[in-house]
């Protein structure tokens, strides 16, 4: 049988937050630079967001720092606004309305002999790297 749940406040054992430490303060960093893109990728999710101060940990004044920094660095081009998603095609009918016969006409490729051909290419690749090893005199 189950065990009875506390209904009352006071009744439930208060659940207090663990508080986060600080990059910047366990590593003893005063100055944040645009230009520092490892550690600015720290402070950011992988969407590319800038994370939370409850996340990370940190005071308003290095968040403020922080998201200076890493705004400055995307303008500069040194940080990705968004990242690329790659949605899951499933096998159901999509939100248009579009058959499965539909998606698979725009997704076959233009040129297939363009593919062939690269394959054929790289099969003589081993053939190649012998004679540069050898210097030139192959097994021929």
């Amino acid at each position: 049988m189950a065990r009875p749940r506390p209904r009352r406040r006071e009744d439930r054992a208060e659940r207090k937050p663990k508080k986060r430490v600080s990059i910047l303060d366990s590593e003893q960093i005063t100055y944040v630079d645009y230009k520092d893109v490892a550690l600015l990728r720290r402070f950011m999710s992988e969407r590319a967001k800038i994370r939370a101060r409850r996340v990370t940990g940190n005071d308003t004044q290095q968040q403020r720092e922080i998201a200076r920094a890493i705004r400055v660095a995307r303008e500069m081009a040194l940080l990705p606004y968004s990242v690329r998603q790659v949605t899951h095609r499933s096998k159901r009918r999509g939100e248009r309305g579009e058959r499965d016969d539909d998606r698979r006409e725009l997704a076959a490729p233009a040129a297939p002999e363009a593919v062939e051909e690269t394959v054929i290419g790289a099969e003589g690749v081993d053939d190649l790297v012998a004679e540069v090893t050898t210097g030139g005199e192959g097994e021929e």
